[in-house]
């Protein structure tokens, strides 16, 4: 069925909420194609009021891809380190990072718990035309140094050394991306962007560490305050995302679908 959805800005160039549509419903193609064109626009969607069972999370979820993983992102109320509490992008140590990431909100803190989404499709504009030409002509190699895990929360990896970033092999991704959207996009994070190709750790960091302040410039992001039954939908392609750690003492506990992607293609 097509449903008469409302897409409504809450951002500077990143996020918007629909408004109108139930998820849970086996919508048309046009319906699809509508939340789709948005995704691309907006970086990010926000669903209020929604109820989804694990089977139409899923199967939402292939509404916009093969599913790649499901998972459960648990924080107990005697855990002090919650999953993904610094800036990164999922995956991107992978030939294809994921695609579209499905976040439904399940067990809420009574406070805090918000999630920040920034932009790379804005933070790309907002550069100089100078280094956009410079950034244009790198690659970078992207590998999980740290040994992040998407699966534990329950240790910090300790920082590696220099050496370690310059012998990670990882995969290669241009760090800026032609979209399929039809606009250009940085791919970096501090997640997982070891070095620029060719280039040493130390040689890459000044450029990475002004890139990675860059991008978290507040122009650039959109906070979200999760409420019972609220879904989140982003592109995992085109923004960042971190989970705020601010609600000691409380559980909460979130149902995660990750869409794969396909190699990324680099802008021209």
């Amino acid at each position: 069925m097509t449903q008469q959805l409302e897409i409504v800005p809450v951002g500077s160039g990143i996020g918007a909420e629909v408004v109108g549509l139930d998820l849970g419903l086996d919508f048309s193609d046009e319906t699809y194609s509508r939340l789709r064109t948005a995704l691309d626009e907006n970086g990010v969607l926000f669903v209020p009021d929604q109820d989804l069972t694990v089977e139409q999370h899923q199967g939402l979820a292939r509404r916009f891809g093969d599913l790649l993983t499901t998972q459960e992102l648990r924080k107990e109320a005697d855990e002090t380190q919650n999953i993904g509490d610094t800036w990164h992008v999922d995956g991107t140590y992978t030939a294809a990072p994921p695609a579209v990431t499905l976040l439904v909100a399940r067990e809420l803190p009574r406070y805090g718990g918000d999630t920040i989404w920034a932009s790379m499709r804005t933070a790309y504009d907002a550069l100089s035309e100078s280094l956009k030409d410079t950034l244009e002509g790198l690659s970078a190699v992207h590998a999980n140094v740290r040994g992040l895990t998407p699966s534990s929360a329950a240790t910090v990896p300790p920082e590696p050394s220099v050496d370690a970033y310059d012998d990670a092999e990882g995969v290669l991704h241009p760090v800026v991306i032609s979209h399929p959207g039809g606009f250009k996009s940085l791919f970096v994070n501090p997640a997982y962007t070891a070095r620029f190709e060719g280039w040493t750790r130390r040689e890459s960091l000044g450029l990475l560490n002004y890139l990675f302040q860059h991008c978290q410039r507040p122009e650039f992001s959109v906070r979200l305050h999760w409420r019972p039954g609220m879904v989140a939908i982003w592109d995992n392609t085109q923004v960042w995302h971190l989970a705020v750690n601010d609600y000691h003492g409380l559980r909460r506990v979130m149902s995660r679908a990750v869409v794969a992607g396909a190699p990324l293609k680099a802008a021209r």
